[in-house]
């Protein structure tokens, strides 16, 4: 009885801080957005991979408390979900961060609708020479 109502406490508290990271995550992901800032998605994506992984962490907790095959299930599935979920996001951010390091300020701003391409900030081409 003790260690359920510590598991129902702990997992109460585990999905508390999860939503609050994730709303936070959100808030700042708007003010960012709003504000322009080309890392917005990295930004966002961090905050939910932090937030889902708190979530994560209370689920594999109530499988402490469960006492039917059907709640198992149910959590298994959860837990399958998020865990998916928590593995996306982090691709996305692996993508986002290597995505930012092969461009030049250029074609992060064109990327990002700073300015229009034109003739004089175009990237360079590299011509073959003819023998």
């Amino acid at each position: 009885m003790f260690l359920e109502s510590c598991v129902g406490i702990a997992i109460h508290g585990f999905e508390l801080v999860g939503v609050i990271i994730i709303i936070v995550a959100g808030i700042k992901g708007v003010i960012s957005y709003i504000k322009r800032d080309p890392s917005v998605r990295l930004q966002l994506a961090q905050g939910m991979a932090l937030g889902l992984e708190f979530k994560l962490g209370s689920e594999i907790l109530r499988t402490v408390v469960v006492r039917e095959l059907t709640e198992v299930a149910l959590v298994a599935a959860i837990i399958a979900v998020r865990a998916a979920l928590t593995f996306l996001i982090h691709w996305e951010i692996r993508m986002e961060e290597n995505s930012g390091k092969e461009t030049t300020p250029t074609q992060r701003k064109l990327r990002f609708g700073k300015y229009k391409k034109t003739a004089e900030n175009a990237p360079a081409q590299k011509t073959e020479e003819k023998a």
